[in-house]
C-alpha cells in the first residue's frame, strides 16, 4: 500500500519538513556523485555500524573524523538508493506537516532528531555486533507516524495498491493504515531474530528494529512535547 495523500489540513507552513526532504535530498544527490570506493568510505564514516558504536560505548577510541555518537544524526540523511530516498521522504511530506503544526517548527525538528537517534539504538541493540552500515531516514519518520497516528487516528489516508498494469486506490482511517504498517516492522522486526540470513539488518536489508523502535518512540514524544496542545503553533519561542 503506497500513500498518495491525507485529507488533514494545517495552519502553518510547515519549514522543518521541508527543510528536512531538502537536506535528505542534497545529501543523496551528495553521494551520487561520489566514486563507488569513495561512497563506501563516506557510508561507513557517516552511517551508524552497530560493531564502532558498542566499541565506543566501551570507552575503545577509533579516532575517526566523526564520532560514532554522532553518526546517530549524520545517518539519518543518508539513503542506499533512490527508491529508498523517494518513498521515505514521501512518508515525511504527508505525515510529516500534520505533526509539525501541532508541536511548532522547533520542537518538532528536537522531536525528529530525537526519534531518529532512539530508532538506531532500538536497532543497534538487537545488532550490537553488525558490521553492516545502518542508515536512512525511516526511523525519524517511523517516530513522526508514531506520533501522527496518535493524535490523528480517523484522518483519511488516500493510496493505491500497485498490482501489475493495474492501481486500484483505497482510503482508510490512519489508524488501519499506520497500524498494519508498525505491526508489519514489529513482526518482521521479530523474525530477525531467528532469521539472519534472509531479513533484517544483518543481512543488509530492512532495519524493522528501527522502524518498530521509532514509532513506539515517536508515540511517547510527541506527547510529552505537547503534541494534543492545540495552541502549540502559536508559541512565540520559535518565531
Amino acid at each position: 500500500m503506497v500513500p498518495i495523500r491525507d485529507n488533514n489540513p494545517i495552519k502553518i507552513t510547515p519549514y522543518v519538513t521541508y527543510g528536512l526532504i531538502a537536506a535528505n535530498v542534497l545529501a543523496f544527490l551528495y553521494e551520487a556523485n561520489l566514486p563507488p570506493q569513495a561512497l563506501n568510505g563516506f557510508l561507513h564514516l557517516a552511517a551508524v555500524v552497530p560493531r564502532e558504536l558498542t566499541l565506543s560505548f566501551g570507552g575503545v577510541s577509533l579516532h575517526q573524523p566523526v564520532p560514532e555518537w554522532a553518526t546517530l544524526i549524520t545517518s539519518q540523511f543518508l539513503h542506499g538508493g533512490f527508491l529508498h530516498l523517494a518513498g521515505n521522504m514521501l512518508f515525511l511530506w504527508i505525515f510529516g506537516n500534520n505533526v509539525e503544526d501541532k508541536l511548532g517548527h522547533a520542537k518538532y525538528l528536537l522531536f525528529y532528531l530525537s526519534s531518529g537517534v532512539l530508532a538506531s539504538l532500538t536497532q543497534w541493540f538487537f545488532a550490537q555486533d553488525s558490521s553492516i552500515p545502518s542508515l536512512g531516514a525511516s526511523g525519524a519518520i517511523a517516530g513522526v507516524l508514531g506520533a501522527y497516528i496518535l493524535r490523528f487516528p480517523n484522518a483519511e489516508v488516500l493510496g493505491i495498491v500497485p498490482l501489475g498494469f493495474f492501481f486500484p486506490t483505497f482510503r482508510v482511517p490512519a489508524y488501519f493504515f499506520l497500524g498494519f504498517w508498525f505491526l508489519e516492522q514489529a513482526f518482521y522486526g521479530v523474525a530477525s531474530l531467528q532469521t539472519r540470513t534472509n531479513i533484517g539488518m544483518e543481512s543488509g536489508g530492512i532495519a524493522y528494529w528501527a522502524h518498530a523502535g521509532g514509532f513506539i518512540f515517536g508515540a511517547i514524544l510527541g506527547p510529552l512535547l505537547g503534541l494534543f496542545n492545540d495552541k502549540s503553533q502559536e508559541e512565540s519561542w520559535y518565531k
